[in-house]
């Protein structure tokens, strides 16, 4: 499964786990990517690596995958 989401374009990012004594080593900050099933605008199905944000806003009323 890709880690970039196909809609709004996230992906992994990196920064640092910062310890009590202030040490700094490197983590990773994933997207929580799903695969998904959309339809598309010819009425196709499509499946799509998405974001839960993404997911979230498809499902506010009056909007369109």
């Amino acid at each position: 499964m890709a880690g970039t989401c196909e809609v709004c374009g996230k992906h992994t990012m990196f920064g640092h786990n910062v310890s009590f004594s202030k040490r700094r080593t490197n983590r990773m900050f994933k997207a929580n990517i799903q695969r998904r099933h959309i339809l598309g605008p010819d009425g196709t199905r499509k499946r799509v690596d998405m974001c839960t944000r993404c997911m979230r806003t498809a499902l506010k009323p009056g909007r369109t995958a």
